[in-house]
């Protein structure tokens, strides 16, 4: 870009054109007193971009559908269960598995499990009693004891008594109808869990993946961000010679271009001075000839009229010869101030002031060029210290020790294709422990319905006043589905109760030893003892001083930290040397400082052609267009028209016609030459004195336009002679500044990001919750919800079986009558024998 290409500029006109030099002659020594120019803002690089964010899957969550019963059995299970986490038995356990255990831990194990025992204990009873006690009863029954007889006792309270085991058999089987519809629930939740269970387990798995899969692309992230640096500088040195030649350029600008403009300002005006001249030459050429000519005509009427006046046969012709003498025209038109003017304008023309500026024009357009030469070197050693600093920072991936993350990407791959492989057999077995389940609660369903019949056939079928021995056949079906509830009952009791012990075991402890100390971060605490997982010392595995327990990075992970403080990569990496680049960028820095870029000096204008300038201008003022008016005056007041007057009346007397012809003629000719003189001369003359006036005032604009002019050369040579170089080494010192700040600017970037941003382990953390989930809230706690109902139904079992046999004999119709008591009953009021 020119320095000559400003749009501004001043044009100063009189004594206001002094005045604005002499301000600008200030402004400008005031910038000479500032020895290094304002510094400019670096331009912007291309900001760093931000990691983009890794999409994760949407994981589980707690279904209340499926914990419908977790407040119930979670109670039943701490009362069972109240001891603490039992960490030092567990670690015990651990370290004497490879030799024996011991007595002392053996019976320490049983203390803590004496909940369960008890409960074992319990059941183990049960399976046992159950079919000895329906075994006995069923004997009892056949051999006519044990209510056996078909024969039933009638006394007063008999209805009161079968009221009474009415509803207490109603209320029982209401209960284990809640609990059988519990079981229904609870196996579908575990269905519904085990499928969700397979989606939510690859949701996680997926997840997992993805994290470990993002962290190494963010870290070749964060390192092609330095080659996107490493370019741009490495771009911003090949165009050196634009941006550094144009901040170089521009701190000329401010002073150079005034002188410049002023420069061309003069150059504009003697232009126009020039072109006035050739218009005041050319009038003066025209003019001369216009009186050349003029003055010819009149010399020859003149001639004429002497020659007649001087004829003897013109009468009183003698009187006009002295009158005819004074009628004389002064041709010459001389201006001698324009001759010297002249001789300035053709020495300034033959400076010619536009080649100057052309020169001093390309002088500083060729400031990019000449920075771009003596700077190729330095250029291509700095692209050298760029590529030392490119390999230097890639040796961060190399640093963080991703391999791990790839071990482990490896092993989540393996487990998905072995879940993959055994969901289709997963999917039948599941299959079948809901059609199993489903034939448990069917049988329990079976005995409620029995009792539910029971309950209703009974009493729509037994008629008050009738004998036992003739009950109706829907009472008796009664009876009978009572007792079939109660045969369900002890046959199939105890086979359930064997499925609700091993169920029990397995899901009361699991959730005990595993999913309560989970919730409440016990398990992690003891997953954190040194050697009790061989080969699990992370600290170890990854060379750090320090180790790293699992709960610590579960709890960072539950923040979304990043992996850089949550696996103390601080240990292992010096990221602060990694990324610093101090050592090539002081050897760029000293090389810039030992190139020399050179601008010769320049003369804006020489000496001499200031000297003709000032001549040009003093020349200048000297014009003075006085003798042109005088001679306008002296013409003007020539007046012919009266000698031709008087010449018409001198031939008015004459006899000799020839005479008198003659004299007419000749006053014709000088009123033509008079009208010459009106039309032709006296325009000219103004035309000229225009014109001589036009160039007067341009001329008097010379004297400050000169005076700028040489002020502001001078200044901006000053300014030239004594900041160039000061100015070429602050300008290349900003540039490299420039340059080098957008490393220090990445640096700090990548600072951030890698010790901020790079591997947040939220994923990892609500992966963990998500195992969590499909584990205790998803399958153990429908697994306990399941056993808990069908114990709760076995228990009701009991109640509901004597109940049942009891009422049945109610119902049923009897083969032996109570004739006593027939007589007895049929004395007592019909009212009090009424059933009701």
């Amino acid at each position: 870009m020119g320095f000559c290409e400003s749009a501004g500029g001043w044009r100063w006109q009189g004594s206001a054109g002094a005045l604005r030099a002499v301000v600008a002659v200030l402004l400008l020594r005031l910038s000479l007193a500032q020895s290094v120019p304002p510094q400019t803002v670096c331009p912007a690089a291309a900001s760093p971009q931000s990691l983009t964010e890794t999409q994760y899957q949407h994981t589980a969550e707690e279904d209340a559908s499926v914990g419908f019963m977790e407040a119930l059995v979670q109670s039943f299970l701490h009362t069972v269960q109240p001891n603490p986490f039992p960490r030092d038995l567990i670690l015990k356990i651990v370290q004497d598995l490879n030799v024996q255990l011991n007595q002392e831990i053996l019976k320490e194990a049983l203390v803590y499990e004496v909940g369960f025992l008890v409960c074992a204990a319990i059941g183990v009873l049960y399976i046992v009693l159950m079919p000895i006690v329906g075994l006995f009863l069923a004997c009892c029954r056949c051999c006519g004891n044990c209510g056996g007889k078909m024969y039933q006792k009638q006394t007063s309270s008999v209805h009161c008594r079968r009221r009474t085991l009415y509803w207490t058999a109603f209320v029982t089987t209401v209960i284990l109808l809640a609990g059988n519809v519990c079981m229904f629930k609870s196996n579908e939740a575990i269905k519904v869990s085990v499928d969700q269970s397979q989606v939510e387990l690859s949701k996680t798995i997926g997840n997992i993946q993805s994290f470990l899969t993002a962290v190494p692309q963010q870290v070749d992230h964060v390192v092609n961000e330095s080659y996107r640096t490493v370019h741009e500088v490495t771009r911003n040195l090949d165009a050196i010679g634009p941006q550094l030649g144009r901040e170089i350029q521009e701190r000329f600008r401010g002073t150079v271009d005034p002188a410049l403009h002023s420069v061309r300002l003069l150059e504009r005006e003697t232009v126009n001075i020039s072109l006035q001249m050739n218009r005041l030459n050319s009038s003066l050429a025209q003019l001369q000839s216009s009186m050349d000519r003029l003055h010819a005509n009149l010399t020859a009427v003149k001639n004429q009229i002497n020659n007649t006046l001087s004829n003897p046969n013109c009468n009183g012709c003698n009187n006009l010869q002295p009158e005819l003498q004074k009628r004389t025209l002064d041709t010459s038109i001389t201006i001698p101030s324009l001759n010297q003017f002249q001789s300035a304008v053709d020495e300034i023309n033959k400076t010619d002031l536009r080649s100057k500026i052309k020169e001093a024009e390309d002088y500083f357009d060729s400031i990019p060029q000449r920075v771009t030469n003596d700077t190729k070197d330095v250029v291509q050693s700095s692209k050298q210290q760029l590529g030392k600093i490119k390999t230097q920072i890639s040796q961060v991936t190399n640093e963080i020790p991703l391999s791990a993350l790839t071990n482990v990407s490896e092993t989540l791959n393996q487990l998905q294709r072995d879940i993959d492989r055994v969901t289709p057999e997963f999917k039948r077995v599941e299959h079948i422990r809901w059609a199993v389940c489903v034939a448990l609660c069917s049988v329990v369903l079976l005995v409620v319905v029995c009792n539910f019949l029971g309950l209703v056939l009974g009493p729509l079928g037994l008629t008050p006043n009738a004998s036992p021995t003739e009950r109706s056949c829907a009472a008796d079906c009664g009876g009978t589905f009572f007792m079939m509830g109660a045969g369900f009952s002890f046959l199939f009791s105890w086979l359930f109760m064997i499925a609700v012990l091993l169920l029990f075991l397995l899901g009361g402890n699991v959730y005990t030893l595993l999913c309560r100390p989970w919730t409440d971060g016990q398990l992690l605490k003891l997953i954190d003892t040194p050697g009790l997982i061989p080969g699990l010392d992370i600290g170890q595995t990854l060379g750090l001083k320090t180790n790293i327990s699992f709960s610590n990075i579960y709890r960072d992970c539950e923040e979304d930290q990043p992996l850089w403080t949550t696996l103390h990569l601080y240990e292992l990496i010096n990221l602060e040397d990694l990324l610093n680049v101090t050592k090539y960028t002081e050897e760029i820095r000293q090389r810039f400082e030992d190139t020399n870029i050179t601008l010769s000096p320049i003369a804006l204008l020489s000496p001499e052609v200031k000297n003709q300038l000032r001549r040009f201008s003093n020349k200048a003022s000297n014009i003075d267009s006085t003798v042109v008016m005088q001679q306008m005056n002296n013409i003007s007041s020539i007046n012919l028209n009266t000698t031709a007057d008087r010449l018409d009346k001198l031939a008015a007397i004459q006899i000799n016609n020839d005479a008198r012809v003659e004299l007419q003629n000749e006053a014709r000719n000088l009123r033509q030459i008079q009208t010459d003189i009106e039309t032709i001369i006296i325009p000219q003359l103004n035309n000229l004195n225009s014109t001589i006036k036009s160039l007067e005032s341009t001329a008097k604009k010379i004297n400050g336009t000169v005076e700028e002019v040489l002020s502001n050369v001078g200044a901006a040579q000053d300014f030239l002679n004594t900041n160039t170089r000061q100015i070429v080494k602050t300008e290349s010192r900003m540039f490299l500044d420039c340059q080098l700040g957008y490393f220090i600017k990445y640096a700090d970037w990548a600072n951030v990001t890698i010790t901020q941003q790079v591997g947040r382990c939220g994923p990892v953390a609500r992966a963990v919750d998500s195992v969590e989930i499909i584990l205790c809230s998803y399958i153990v706690e429908s697994l306990n919800a399941f056993w808990f109902s069908l114990g709760w139904c076995m228990i009701v079992f009991i109640p509901s079986i004597i109940f049942s046999i009891k009422l049945a004999k109610y119902y049923r119709r009897m083969k032996y009558s109570d004739v006593y008591n027939e007589l007895n009953m049929s004395r007592i009021p019909r009212a009090q024998m009424k059933f009701s």
